[in-house]
C-alpha cells in the first residue's frame, strides 16, 4: 500500500518536510494537477482499491491492540490482544513491563528484557551517585 501523502508535501517543509504532522492528505485540486488526473509517474491518489482487508483492519501484527494506561488494564489483555501504552510516564511504564513479563503479556513497540536491562543499569548509575554525594556531604 502506499503511502498517501499531500500533494507537493515532498517539496515544503510547511507541508511536512520533516513534519509528520502537516503531511496528512488533502484531495489534489486544481485544473492541471496531474496527481489528480492519476497520471503515471505522479504520487497515488486515495481511492476504494488501496483499502485493507477487513479481517486485518485496525489489528497490529494480526493481535487486537489494547490501550493500557496502568498496571491494572494490563490483566484486561487477552490472548490474542497486543498491549499498548500510551502517555506513561518512565516509572509507570517499568512497573508494567515487569508485570507484563510475569504475564508473559507483549507489548507493542517494547522490547521488554532490554528495556528493564537499561533501566536497570540506569538505576545503579544513580545509586553510586548519590552514595558519593552523601559521603560528601557527612565529611
Amino acid at each position: 500500500m502506499p503511502k498517501f501523502l499531500r500533494h507537493t508535501a515532498h517539496k515544503y517543509s510547511k507541508l511536512g518536510l520533516r513534519r509528520k504532522k502537516k503531511k496528512i492528505w488533502r484531495r489534489p485540486t486544481g485544473r492541471d494537477n496531474k496527481m489528480r488526473e492519476k497520471r503515471r509517474g505522479h504520487p497515488a491518489v486515495v481511492s476504494i482499491g488501496y483499502s485493507t482487508a477487513k479481517k486485518t483492519r485496525g489489528k497490529v501484527m494480526k493481535k487486537t491492540p489494547i490501550v493500557v494506561r496502568n498496571v491494572a488494564d494490563l490483566q484486561k489483555v487477552g490472548k490474542n490482544q497486543i498491549a499498548m501504552l500510551s502517555g506513561i510516564g518512565k516509572k509507570k511504564k517499568i512497573e508494567i513491563a515487569k508485570k507484563a513479563k510475569e504475564l508473559k503479556v507483549e507489548i507493542f513497540m517494547l522490547n521488554i528484557d532490554k528495556f528493564l536491562k537499561a533501566n536497570e543499569k540506569k538505576d545503579k548509575k544513580e545509586e553510586k551517585k548519590n552514595e558519593t554525594k552523601t559521603s560528601e556531604v557527612k565529611k
